[in-house]
């Protein structure tokens, strides 16, 4: 199986690499933060990923499939998320304080917060009276999400 090591935005991919085929690889956000894995261009080429601890793959980063001659695109697929007008700096910081407290992973944009909808997200922003709506978009978090005990 190829494995890939290394991510590249499309002016970084090396020379002989300019010349492969090209395919893309459509990726959710959870996938996008995994740095290890088995993955499939959407053309059906299978690849291994062993990137650097707390890589986050972004729409348009580039895997290079030498052994193939091809390079693959990543997309990021639009999901299920609740986006946020904050309308002041105070509820810029609580409401992204109160969604990180909870290990919930944020995405910031000019003018919104983001969160993506999985289970439990819509009664944590419930109980805190952070007012949301429902969207459909591509989701990348401000950081890799990662495991956290008390």
């Amino acid at each position: 199986m190829i494995v890939v090591d290394r991510v590249y935005t499309e002016t970084e991919l090396p020379d002989a690499a300019r010349s492969f085929g090209r395919d893309t690889v459509t990726l959710g956000w959870q996938q996008r933060t995994e740095t290890r894995g088995r993955r499939r261009t959407d053309g059906g080429v299978e690849f291994a990923t062993s990137l650097a601890r707390g890589t986050v793959l972004h729409g348009g980063d580039c895997f290079v499939l030498e052994a193939v001659q091809l390079v693959g695109a990543v997309v990021e697929r639009p999901e299920p998320v609740f986006v946020i007008h904050p309308g002041t700096a105070a509820e810029w910081a609580l409401y992204a304080y109160q969604i990180g407290n909870h290990h919930q992973p944020l995405m910031v944009t000019a003018d919104a917060l983001v969160v993506p909808d999985v289970p439990g997200i819509e009664q944590l922003l419930e109980r805190h009276r952070i007012p949301w709506m429902r969207h459909v978009r591509a989701f990348t978090p401000a950081v890799a999400v990662t495991d956290h005990a008390h």
